[in-house]
């Protein structure tokens, strides 16, 4: 059970909003704990700590056991009342290998472990492998064995929601192993020591591959590519590369410095990156397909979901992602001196309003805790359906991924702030309401409830909320269609790109298409599964074009 203790404590903070200059100070210590070690100064063979187990006996760290004989203790964020105030990781620095051995040990190598499969892990990582590695002081080979089936761990573990700790056995009676943070500590370790080096191709096979989109899906793709020995491209719209990793992704969650790392050693292994290239409206997509042997769409998810309700007209109403873009590039204006952008200039500024975001998911998350940074006066968080249960529901068995009740990194910081967790649920907004000038000032929402038929509004339940910031953040629909209505590609239902999974080929003869823009809005490890699947499937293209080439030149010789 999770055991909060709550100190008051008066914190002086100088700025200009009230709430934040008299915030109460709240420390919530969750269950698990740093477990207790021994260690025998008297004899000169003990040099190895011991370890207080479940049952209150010491010994030395044996995984025997496992879970059995230690509890879970995942790694702490940094102190909600410290992070709120900058823009750095919220990641603190973790345990110390004691303890990392510990957690490491609490897997058991399960004889079919569902961390690694389809309900778990989509690109398959060998979790019981290097979480053994680990465990026996092995990292070398443990970031060895995660770079298998991982290009980029530093970034799923950072942002991933870790459905493979959904799918741990040991959730079944325990809690599940911190496998998340051990992923961070073995990619985090392996830079630190300098074990993650450039990988030169040996060959090159004279093929050229256009990537358009530098996301998770695209920079995977490239890298695979690449590694096969092809020439790749990789063109990017935006100012700098890394798609939603650099944008879309909040700095406190994801600093932009780690993306860089990647993004420089990528260049450095033979990628080249072209940024300002917005590909179907600057540069003609059919000029870059004739220029290259296949051409690979991952362009992401990026049309938002609206809200047409009356009043949506009225200033101060900006989509999830247009927020995030702005904040990220101001604190790189701060940075640097200038920036160019593909939104207009105008900063969207939370500081002294009273801001609602609309929706949930981690991008409601990230608006929270960005909002939060720029010391707004009050925060709200609309959501349309109910509260999850506290525990899995009937229908939501295990190994899926738990939809239960859970408080992430924003809304923790509100409840510290404020005192309040920031989330009402099952409202729904129907109608902004603005001043004589036109700008926001207020939400009028109706409670709903779920029916056999769908949702319902409740009589009697309309509620105004005052508001001069609304943030939607319901989603994206579908890809942005520039490129593929110059290609006239085919789409599916939900206007996504049609491109079989596992195959990855558009209707269009040498263009295929990989991640969110074909699978829809999803997550980076998703995205990850899905530009390595691609690269797999354009150079077995590219494999039997130059073979259809090589038979080709032979008849024409024979002849």
């Amino acid at each position: 059970m999770m055991s909060i203790t709550i100190k008051r404590v008066r914190s002086r903070i100088l700025d200009n909003t009230s709430h934040f200059v008299g915030v109460q100070r709240r420390s919530i210590v969750l269950a698990g704990k740093k477990h207790e070690t021994w260690r025998d100064e008297k004899s000169d063979n003990d040099n190895l700590p011991k370890v207080k187990r479940r049952d209150g006996s010491f010994a030395e760290i044996d995984k025997t056991r496992g879970f059995i004989d230690y509890y879970r203790n995942a790694d702490p964020y940094r102190d909600p009342l410290e992070r709120v105030f900058d823009w750095s990781e919220i990641n603190s620095s973790g345990h110390d290998p004691v303890e990392r051995s510990v957690q490491a040990a609490r897997c058991m190598d399960c004889g079919t472990p569902f961390c690694q499969t389809h309900t778990g892990c989509p690109i398959n990582n060998l979790i019981p492998e290097w979480n053994d590695l680990v465990f026996k002081g092995a990292w070398h080979d443990a970031i060895d064995r995660l770079h298998k089936t991982n290009n980029f761990p530093e970034f799923t573990g950072r942002v991933c929601p870790a459905p493979c700790e959904g799918a741990c056995v040991a959730g079944l009676i325990d809690s599940p192993i911190t496998i998340k943070n051990i992923e961070y500590a073995i990619i985090e370790r392996a830079w630190s020591e300098g074990w993650v080096k450039p990988r030169i191709p040996q060959y090159r096979t004279g093929m050229n591959v256009a990537v358009v989109g530098s996301g998770p899906a695209g920079l995977a793709a490239a890298d695979c590519l690449n590694q096969k020995g092809h020439k790749v491209t990789v063109y990017e719209r935006e100012d700098r590369i890394g798609g939603l990793l650099m944008y879309g992704i909040p700095n406190m969650k994801l600093d932009k410095e780690t993306v860089q790392r990647r993004v420089d050693l990528l260049a450095e292994e033979g990628i080249e990156f072209v940024t300002n290239a917005n590909i179907g409206t600057d540069i003609d997509v059919q000029d870059l397909r004739a220029a290259n042997d296949a051409l690979i769409l991952t362009v992401g998810a990026t049309k938002p979901r609206d809200l047409p309700v009356p009043g949506r007209s009225a200033k101060g109403i900006h989509f999830a992602m247009e927020f995030l873009t702005k904040n990220q590039k101001r604190l790189m204006l701060t940075k640097e001196g200038n920036l160019q952008s593909n939104w207009a200039n105008e900063f969207v500024s939370a500081e002294g309003k009273d801001v609602i975001v609309i929706g949930g998911g981690d991008t409601g998350t990230d608006c929270i805790g960005t909002s939060m940074r720029h010391r707004c006066r009050s925060l709200v968080n609309f959501e349309l359906l109910p509260q999850p249960p506290p525990t899995r529901a009937s229908t939501n068995p295990w190994p899926q991924w738990p939809k239960i009740f859970g408080v992430d990194y924003g809304h923790g910081e509100v409840r510290a702030v404020f005192g309040n967790d920031p989330r009402q649920y099952s409202v729904m907004t129907s109608k902004f309401i603005g001043d004589d000038e036109g700008n926001l000032k207020a939400i009028e929402t109706v409670g709903v409830e779920v029916t056999p038929d769908g949702i319902k509004t409740i009589p009697n339940t309309e509620k105004v909320w005052p508001c001069q910031l609304a943030i939607l953040a319901m989603g994206f629909v579908s890809p942005e269609h520039d490129i593929s209505s110059e290609l006239k590609l085919e789409l599916d239902q939900r206007e996504n790109l049609m491109a079989p999974y596992g195959d990855y080929r558009t209707s269009v003869e040498g263009v295929f298409a990989a991640g969110d823009c074909r699978r829809g809005q999803s997550l980076v490890v998703w995205a990850i599964n899905e530009g390595r699947g691609v690269a797999d499937s354009v150079d077995t293209y590219l494999t039997m074009k130059v073979d259809d080439s090589h038979e080709e030149g032979s008849f024409v010789g024979a002849l």
